[in-house]
C-alpha cells in the first residue's frame, strides 16, 4: 500500500478523488481559482514531486479526455448568432493572437542561436492557446459576452494555424515537404470539416427524433460524436482538439443551454475529466531539472515574458479596435494566455525531431504552468466584474424573472412541455411550478390522485436532471379550470405552458372547454403547445403575427419569448406579418434581447397565408402564432381557426402564444367575472 508510485487502480482513483475534493476547497480559502489548485496538486503528487502517482497511460488518457471536453463544451456553448455577428472580430483577434506572439518568439529564439525551423516552431507554441479558463466564464454566466465569443472564435484559428505550422515544420525536418504533402494536407482538411458539418447534424436530427427521450443514450450518442470526430481529425492530419471543437459547433443547436442533456455533459466534465486534465498538466513540471540547469530558467523567463506580452498586446489591439471595455480586454487576455494542448503537442514533436533540447522542454513546461495560473486568475477576477456590471444595468421589463407553471397530466407529453418551460424560464431564480389536477366527485377520484402524484414525481426527476428547481402543486377539485386559475393566483405565476392534443370538444370552441375558459379567466401569458417532434431538431421558427399586434400591452413580452426560443434552439427565425407595416416589428425585434437575426415577410391577407405560405411549411418547422384573446386588440376570427388548421397541417409542432393582458376582458361586457361560459370537458386538455 505504501509503494510509490501507487499502482493499485482503486487507490490511484481514490487519491485523485480526494485531491479533486480538497484542492479547490483550499484554493477557495486563499481566494484563488480552484483550477490552479489542481495544477499545483499535480506538481506535488506527480512523478517529479512526491512521486505518489505516476503520469501513466491512464492519467494521460483521462487528461486527454478532459482537454477534449473543455474544447467541446466551448463549441457547444458558443453563441452561434453572436459568432456570426462577431466573426470578423474573431478573425481579427485570432490573427493577432497568433501572429504577435509568433513573431516575438521566432525572432527572440533565432537570435539565441536556434535554427530557423526550431525558432519558427517555438514561435508557433506561443501563438496557440487553450481555453483552460473557459469553464470559469461559463460558471459566472458570461459565456455569451461579446469578448468571450470573440476569444472562443479566435481560438480555433490560433490552434489550427499553430498545428499547421507544426505539420509543415515536421514535414520539412523529415524531408517530406513536397507538392503531394500540400495537396494531402489541404484536401483532407476541407473534406474533414465538410464531413463534420454535413454528417453530424443529419445523425443528430435522426437520433433525437427516434431516441430523444432516452437520457443515457442521448449522453452516449454525444460522447460518440465527440470522440469519433476527434479521432477522425487525427486521420485528416489535424489535432483531436480541432475535431472536438467542430463536433461542439455541429451539435450546438441540438443541445439547448437549459436542457437536461447539457447539464449532464457539464456535470461529468467538471466533476471528473477536466480535473484529470489539470492534474496531468501539473505532473509535467520537473522542478529538479530546472534547479540543475539554470539556463532553463533564462529561457523559461524569456518565453513567459514573450507570451504574456504578445497575448496582452493582441487583446489590447483587438479591444481598442472594437471598443471593448478594459475589463473585457483583460478577460480576453486571461482566456487566451493559458498554454497546454497545442503547446504540448508541438513541444514533444520538436523534441522527437531533435529541434528542442531538454532545457527547451522544461522552459516550455514552466511557461505552461505560469500561464495556466495567470489565465484562470484573470478570468475569475474580470468575469466577476463584468457579471456585476451586467447586473447593475437599468431595469428592463423584459428581464423580469419568470414564474412559469406547467399543468401536467399526460406522461407522454410531459417531458417535451417541461423542456419548453425550461427555455421560457431562462435564468430566472424562481422555481418551475408543476401542477397536477385530480377531478373530485368521480368514481375513480382516488386513482386519479395517485396518478397525478406519479406524474409530478416524474416531472421532478426530469427537472432535477437539468438542475431546475421544481415546486410540485396538487389540486383535488371538481372544476379543473378553477383549480388552474387558483394555482396561478396563489403562486403569482407569470407564464403558463400547457399542452393541447389537437382535438376539439365542440366545433364552436378554439381548443376545448378547459383551455378556452382558462383564456377567458386569466390575464397571464399562456403558451398552448402541441409538440410532435423534439424541440432541439427544429430547423425553422415560423412566427405568425396578426395585424395590430404591435399595439398590444404584451407585445414586447411576446417578442422576447420568440427570440429566446429561436436563440436557444438555434433555428432560423422567419416572421409572417399579416396586413401590417414592417417598420415597428423590425424595430422591436432589433431592440429586444437577445440579439438574433430575423427575416420578415409581409402577407397581404389571411387567405394568402393559408394558400401560399402554409403549404410550404415542413415537419421540422415550429410554428408560433402570436394570438390574442377574444375581444382584445389584435384579435381576429382567423386566430381561432388557426389551431385547427395547424393541427391537421404538415408541421408536427406549434405554439399559440397569448400575450399578457393588463386586465381581463369578458365577452359579456363584465370584467373580472369568474363565471364559466362553457361546460368543462377533459378531452381537450393534454398536459
Amino acid at each position: 500500500m505504501l509503494q510509490q508510485p501507487v499502482t493499485n487502480p482503486v487507490l490511484i482513483f481514490a487519491i485523485a478523488m480526494v485531491v479533486f475534493l480538497i484542492a479547490p476547497l483550499i484554493m477557495a480559502r486563499l481566494r484563488i481559482p480552484g483550477l490552479i489548485g489542481l495544477i499545483f496538486a499535480g506538481v506535488i503528487i506527480g512523478p517529479n514531486g512526491l512521486g505518489l502517482i505516476d503520469r501513466d497511460p491512464t492519467i494521460v488518457l483521462l487528461g486527454t479526455v478532459g482537454l477534449l471536453y473543455i474544447i467541446f463544451i466551448a463549441g457547444l456553448e458558443i453563441d452561434l448568432e453572436g459568432f456570426k455577428k462577431y466573426r470578423s472580430r474573431s478573425l481579427t483577434f485570432g490573427t493577432l493572437s497568433f501572429t504577435v506572439p509568433f513573431i516575438f518568439g521566432t525572432v527572440a529564439t533565432y537570435f539565441l542561436g536556434y535554427s530557423m525551423a526550431a525558432a519558427i516552431l517555438l514561435g508557433s507554441l506561443l501563438g496557440s492557446h487553450t481555453l483552460l479558463a473557459y469553464p470559469i466564464a461559463s460558471r459566472l454566466g458570461i459565456a455569451k459576452n461579446k469578448a468571450v465569443t470573440t476569444t472562443v472564435g479566435g481560438t480555433i484559428m490560433t490552434d489550427t494555424i499553430a498545428l499547421l505550422v507544426l505539420a509543415i515544420v515536421a514535414g520539412a525536418a523529415t524531408g517530406e515537404l513536397s507538392t503531394s504533402f500540400w495537396m494531402v494536407l489541404v484536401s483532407s482538411l476541407i473534406i474533414y470539416v465538410a464531413a463534420v458539418f454535413l454528417i453530424v447534424p443529419l445523425l443528430a436530427r435522426f437520433f433525437f427524433r427516434i431516441l430523444g427521450s432516452e437520457g443515457a443514450l442521448e449522453f452516449i450518442f454525444v460522447m460518440a460524436v465527440l470522440f469519433v470526430s476527434a479521432y477522425l481529425a487525427t486521420m485528416a492530419g489535424l489535432e483531436p482538439i480541432i475535431g472536438a471543437f467542430l463536433a461542439g459547433l455541429a451539435l450546438n443547436r441540438f443541445i439547448t443551454e437549459q436542457s437536461t442533456l447539457m447539464n449532464r455533459i457539464k456535470f461529468v466534465g467538471n466533476a471528473l475529466f477536466i480535473p484529470f486534465f489539470l492534474l496531468s498538466v501539473g505532473m509535467l513540471m520537473d522542478i529538479r531539472v530546472l534547479l540543475s540547469e539554470p539556463s532553463a530558467w533564462v529561457l523559461a523567463a524569456l518565453v513567459v515574458v514573450l507570451v504574456n506580452a504578445g497575448k496582452f498586446l493582441a487583446a489590447w489591439i483587438s479591444g481598442k479596435i472594437y471598443g471593448y471595455s478594459t475589463e473585457e480586454i483583460k478577460l480576453m487576455f486571461g482566456l487566451s494566455i493559458p498554454q497546454a494542448a497545442a503547446t504540448l503537442a508541438a513541444t514533444l514533436v520538436g523534441f522527437d525531431l531533435g529541434l528542442f533540447n531538454q532545457s527547451t522542454v522544461n522552459a516550455v513546461i514552466v511557461m505552461i504552468l505560469v500561464t495556466c495560473i495567470v489565465g484562470p486568475y484573470m478570468v475569475e477576477t474580470y468575469s466577476r466584474k463584468i457579471a456585476l456590471q451586467e447586473e447593475q444595468k437599468p431595469y428592463e421589463p423584459s428581464l423580469a424573472p419568470e414564474r412559469v407553471m406547467v399543468p401536467v397530466a399526460n406522461p407522454k407529453t410531459m417531458e417535451s412541455l417541461l423542456d419548453l418551460a425550461f427555455i421560457v424560464r431562462g435564468t430566472s431564480p424562481e422555481p418551475l411550478y408543476a401542477l397536477s389536477v385530480a377531478q373530485r366527485g368521480l368514481e375513480d377520484s382516488d386513482h386519479r390522485l395517485i396518478q397525478a402524484e406519479k406524474v409530478l414525481d416524474r416531472a421532478a426527476e426530469h427537472a432535477a436532471g437539468a438542475e431546475v428547481p421544481l415546486q410540485k402543486l396538487t389540486r383535488v377539485v371538481p372544476n379543473i379550470t378553477s383549480a388552474i386559475k387558483r394555482a396561478i393566483e396563489d403562486s403569482r405565476i407569470t407564464t403558463i405552458v400547457i399542452g393541447w392534443n389537437g382535438r376539439l370538444s365542440t366545433p364552436q370552441r378554439i381548443f376545448g372547454g378547459i383551455l378556452d375558459q382558462l383564456l377567458e379567466r386569466t390575464t397571464q401569458m399562456i403558451l398552448v403547445s402541441k409538440l410532435g417532434h423534439p424541440l432541439n431538431t427544429t430547423k425553422r421558427l415560423v412566427v405568425v403575427i396578426p395585424p395590430g399586434f404591435d399595439h398590444k400591452s404584451g407585445f414586447y413580452d411576446a417578442i422576447r419569448l420568440v427570440k429566446q426560443l429561436a436563440s436557444q434552439l438555434g433555428a432560423m427565425l422567419v416572421c409572417y406579418i399579416i396586413k401590417d407595416e414592417l417598420g415597428s416589428y423590425e424595430k422591436a425585434f432589433k431592440d429586444v434581447k437577445p440579439e438574433y437575426t430575423s427575416t420578415f415577410i409581409t402577407v397581404e391577407s389571411w387567405n394568402e397565408l393559408h394558400e401560399e405560405y402554409m403549404p410550404a411549411l415542413t415537419k421540422d418547422d415550429l410554428v408560433v402564432v402570436l394570438s390574442a384573446r377574444r375581444g382584445t386588440l389584435a384579435w381576429h376570427p382567423q386566430l381561432e381557426r388557426l389551431p385547427r388548421v395547424l393541427a391537421k397541417s404538415i408541421p408536427e409542432s406549434f405554439i399559440i402564444v397569448y400575450s399578457p393582458e393588463k386586465e381581463e376582458v369578458d365577452l359579456r361586457g363584465s370584467r373580472g367575472t369568474d363565471v364559466p361560459r362553457t361546460v368543462l370537458t377533459r378531452k381537450s386538455y393534454d398536459g
